[in-house]
Order: structure tokens, then C-alpha cells, then sequence
């Protein structure tokens, strides 16, 4: 994937320095900034930023101001650092807090979150890693009311989650007016199984496309479709 040198990974256009934050950089969490469809998008929303990673990515392939908010004080430092140390630094906006409290410039086009998802789990001594893995301090129920509140009529939400959650969150969406409406299934490898899905949401009901990504083929090399997808980040392609 990108580089991984003293802490630190090497993107094609941009660093991420991880030191301080829990959420680390994941091999799905890639995925979703490549996958999310974000090119044509004026307003963009990451909730919980973590490193800065998502916003960093899709500020990569469009024009649009990311508004990125982080609840962890070291995170939301590491985040700072990351983007204003690229050449992405005028496109994003950073802001620390609760997004039960963030008070938005205008609606979103496009809301993207990599969010918690334990929530019945035995829990770290971490408070930081507590915050960035459990549904504490932001549940399944908050999110959606935020995405609702913040989000244009016309506009997506973008999710990563594994496959059990995914569906919890689905089933809670639609009772608020939220339908899914493409779905990416993330595995290792073909017939293995599912690691993450990828859910985009609208408010407006139609046929569900539904995807696969296979990251490695059976020889353990990188399949066709994952390079492609990631060949505009990752160094070793």
C-alpha cells in the first residue's frame, strides 16, 4: 500500500503522521476515500476525521471544501498537522468537537464518516481508542440525526462498516427517511469473508447497485480492480 516509514505513511500526494491517534490508517479505510463519489461534490462533511485521511483523499480528486471534525484533542492535532503540512491545506476546514454540536457553514452534497461501531464489546484502558472503536460518544441513532440535519436534500452519505453493523444502521436510516442505494462489499479475497461494506444513502428511494472488491486474487496479489481504485494513492502502483 503507501509507504509505512517511522510511524508515518507515504501517500502519492501527502504524508500521514499517526502517532497520536488511535484510529490508524486501514487498508478499508482507503478504500472508502477512493470509493466514496465525491469528484463532482461542492461541500463535503468527514465526521470524525481521525488523521485527517479521508478528507486528505478526497480532497485529492475534487475542488470541493471538506469541513473534517474530530472529538479527540490529539487526533484533531494530528489532523491539523497532516493537512496543513499538504498541498490540500486551503480545501479543508478542521473543527474539534462533538458533531451532535458542530454547527455547519451551509448543508453538505456529501457526508462521509468511518465512524465507532462496538457496542457491546469489552473495552480498551484507552480512552482515546475507547472514543474512536465504541459507540459511546457517538451512536448508531446521533449520526443518522446528524447526517439528517446536515445534509442536502440531493445529497449522499457515504459509511464504512462491517457487515452486521451495517445492516443495524441500515434498517435505523430507513425508518429515518434514508435509503440505501449502492453498496460495496469489501473481502480479502473471492469466497472469504466480508470484512467491510460501504454503504452510500440518499433520501431518495431507488434500485440498490450492489459491488464486490477483492483486494488480493488466490496467488495473494493485488487484484486488478483494487489497484485500480487505489492507483492514484498508493506508491506501489
Amino acid at each position: 500500500m503507501a509507504t509505512y516509514l517511522c510511524g508515518m505513511f507515504q501517500f502519492k500526494q501527502f504524508t500521514i503522521q499517526q502517532d497520536k491517534c488511535a484510529m490508524k490508517v486501514s487498508t478499508d479505510a482507503c478504500i472508502l476515500g477512493a470509493y466514496a463519489p465525491v469528484t463532482s461534490a461542492k461541500h463535503i462533511l468527514d465526521i470524525g476525521t481521525g488523521t485527517g485521511l479521508l478528507a486528505l483523499m478526497m480532497a485529492q480528486r475534487s475542488t470541493a471544501t471538506i469541513d473534517a471534525v474530530e472529538i479527540d484533542n490529539q487526533a484533531f492535532e494530528q489532523a491539523c498537522s497532516n493537512v496543513q503540512g499538504s498541498r490540500f491545506a486551503a480545501q479543508i476546514r478542521l473543527h474539534q468537537g462533538r458533531i451532535q454540536d458542530f454547527v455547519a457553514p451551509h448543508l453538505y452534497d456529501c457526508i462521509v464518516s468511518n465512524p465507532p461501531f462496538y457496542q457491546n464489546y469489552l473495552k480498551s484502558d484507552k480512552r482515546a481508542k475507547n472514543m474512536a472503536h465504541h459507540t459511546d460518544a457517538l451512536s448508531f441513532e446521533d449520526l443518522v440525526a446528524a447526517v439528517l440535519r446536515l445534509l442536502d436534500k440531493q445529497g449522499i452519505f457515504v459509511v464504512l462498516l462491517p457487515d452486521y453493523e451495517m445492516n443495524v444502521l441500515r434498517n435505523l436510516c430507513e425508518t429515518q427517511g434514508l435509503f440505501l442505494q449502492q453498496s460495496l462489499c469489501i473481502r480479502h479475497r473471492a469466497g472469504s469473508k466480508i470484512l467491510r461494506k460501504i454503504g452510500v444513502f440518499s433520501q431518495q428511494k431507488q434500485s440498490i447497485l450492489s459491488e464486490e472488491l477483492h483486494i488480493k486474487d488466490a496467488q495473494e496479489q493485488y487484484t486488478d480492480a483494487f489497484k485500480a481504485l487505489l492507483q492514484s494513492y498508493y506508491l506501489i502502483f
